[in-house]
């Protein structure tokens, strides 16, 4: 099942030529392959897909505000690819497994990280911010691409276990000019591994646009390596779902790799650290703000008299309280000393881990001397 593009067109033109079972107005339109793997997805489950990207977007916003105010050194912020997130991760089962990139706070979310989940790492009070055993998900990787060879081996090990888990990893439109990523769809398409490649398609690999990244959609790559793959609108919620679970029950079944391509946009930055402002347009984050994810299924709800005020404030209440528990977590925390980042290095102390550390304590007192100095 392939919805791709052939030859070279102009992405910024084609974002419209893909898959999708609601329209940005929120009407739903029909699908002959999309169709059968949402049939069971009533008002009510899109009721609780709907709350799961406001509070995705509500503890997004938050680690965004802690940020600013110091309370965490960095966020990779992914408003506007709340569907992506939320409808791929919610297709999976409990024993599935996921390699996320560093924007799926939506994923770590599905999968059932607590509050301290999204933002321990990201303060630096650990390496990771959550038990990955607990739920599913490895630790979120920062290299850019790395996380799919990882997918790929895990997915290998399940296959040797005689299992029918999948295996699931995210990354960027960007991402697919890293040798990591084909050389994962080699591996992955040679060994038949059981694994989904979900490449959020957000229009920038930084502050490059996918149109230098590839003249044509990158769901056609796929196939080359021989994986199966489909090009579906990211900000239906609907429709991601579809194509995610299509592209499990092809990994489940024996048939190896699928790949997934959810054309989608960051509205934010990069990271907290990137000024969208030196390389998009207002014109575009208008054009963007008109598909919104969240509005097409709430203007949908609503036409079936499933969205009003009480459930806008079950909602709310549900974004609110999450946003709290994130914020009163990541205040409570407490800095571990600088010393002890050498703690865990090695099973056992050794003589050039003790002069390591004996360098590294004179280092930090020297800050203290330059503290002294300035009070003076």
């Amino acid at each position: 099942m392939v919805h791709t593009l052939t030859g070279t067109a102009d992405l910024k033109t084609d974002v419209d030529d893909v898959a999708r079972l609601l329209t940005a107005d929120g009407e739903r339109i029909a699908d002959h392959d999309l169709d059968p793997w949402v049939a069971d997805i009533d008002v009510q489950a899109l009721r609780d897909l709907y709350r799961d990207m406001v509070v995705l977007r509500r503890i997004d916003a938050e680690g965004m505000a802690l940020q600013r105010q110091g309370q965490v050194g960095l966020w990779a912020p992914c408003q506007g690819q709340e569907a992506t997130q939320i409808g791929t991760a919610r297709a999976m089962r409990a024993d599935d497994f996921a390699f996320p990139s560093y924007r799926e706070t939506g994923v770590t979310y599905a999968r059932g990280a607590k509050p301290e989940g999204y933002i321990r790492a990201w303060r630096g009070e650990a390496h990771s911010s959550y038990d990955p055993n607990e739920i599913g998900a490895a630790i979120p990787q920062i290299i850019i691409g790395a996380q799919t060879l990882h997918a790929v081996g895990y997915a290998m090990g399940i296959q040797r276990d005689g299992t029918d888990q999948v295996v699931a990893t995210w990354f960027g439109d960007g991402a697919t000019s890293q040798g990591d990523v084909n050389e994962a769809m080699v591996f992955a398409a040679s060994y038949h591994a059981p694994v989904v490649f979900v490449c959020s398609n957000n229009q920038y690999a930084i502050s490059e646009p996918v149109g230098v990244q590839a003249t044509a959609p990158i769901a056609g790559r796929a196939p080359g390596f021989g994986i199966p793959s489909m090009r579906v609108d990211g900000n239906d919620v609907l429709a991601v779902t579809a194509a995610m679970r299509w592209a499990l029950d092809h990994a489940r079944s024996g048939k190896g790799p699928a790949f997934i391509e959810a054309v989608t946009y960051r509205m934010g930055p990069h990271t907290t650290s990137d000024d969208p402002t030196r390389y998009r347009s207002p014109g575009e984050l208008d054009a963007w703000r008109g598909r919104d994810p969240l509005t097409r299924v709430e203007a949908y709800l609503r036409s079936q008299g499933a969205f009003d005020d009480e459930f806008a404030a079950v909602v709310a209440a549900a974004s609110d309280e999450m946003a709290a528990a994130v914020r009163s977590t990541c205040l409570a925390m407490t800095t571990a000393p600088a010393l002890s980042i050498l703690d865990d290095v090695y099973a056992e102390p050794h003589a050039g881990l003790d002069e390591e550390r004996t360098w590294f304590s004179a280092y930090l007192d020297g800050f203290q001397d330059e503290s002294a100095e300035v009070a003076r």
